[in-house]
């Protein structure tokens, strides 16, 4: 499916969020929102960039695609943008809880350890919802990635009084699949 652009291509302010959707014929905007939201935060991304998104179906309720400078102060916005479409949607109903923490987690990592805290470089999130699978979120930094092999676990020995360290650990707890991906650049978290 692709995006129709019939807008010009502004760049808007920083905080801002601009939505571009592709509702097609066969579905009126009054409906539930069901088709293909874009969400551009602090700028615009080219499809070839995007994340690959395997629930490319007839039975897609949704798929969102974001992008953000690597800025602690976005992921709330971002975050709560998300929840509120999930919701809105129905996507993993009654779930929003493991979704949203998750997304949390694996936004912050991008934030503070791909991209180092750097407003220069951005964040990639792709969030799919169809009936049969759930829900799947990809999280992708431009960073160097780490080896997922080498991350201690947080709940043995030492690690456990450590005040950081637990957002791989939890991701994997609260959601159904968690698989890392282009040398640990991209995280893949489905929920049912």
């Amino acid at each position: 499916m692709s995006i129709r652009r019939s807008r010009p291509r502004i760049s808007p302010p920083r905080g801002t969020v601009t939505a571009v959707a592709d509702w097609g014929s066969r579905t009126p905007l009054c409906t539930a929102m069901q088709g293909i939201i874009r969400l551009i935060i602090f700028g615009q991304m080219a499809d070839k960039d995007l994340p690959t998104c395997e629930f490319e179906t007839d039975s897609l309720i949704v798929r969102l695609d974001l992008c953000f400078a690597a800025e602690i102060e976005a992921i709330s916005n971002v975050i709560e943008r998300v929840i509120k479409i999930v919701s809105m949607m129905s996507c993993a109903s009654g779930k929003e809880f493991e979704i949203e923490t998750s997304l949390r987690e694996a936004l912050t990592n991008a934030v503070v350890h791909g991209c180092r805290l750097d407003p220069e470089k951005k964040v990639q999130l792709t969030a799919c919802c169809d009936d049969a699978r759930g829900m799947l979120l990809i999280v992708r930094d431009s960073g160097e990635g780490f080896d997922i092999d080498s991350i201690p676990s947080p709940v043995v020995g030492e690690n456990i009084f450590a005040t950081h360290g637990r957002g791989i650990y939890l991701i994997n707890q609260l959601m159904d699949e968690v698989t890392f991906r282009a040398g640990g650049t991209e995280i893949r978290m489905r929920k049912r």
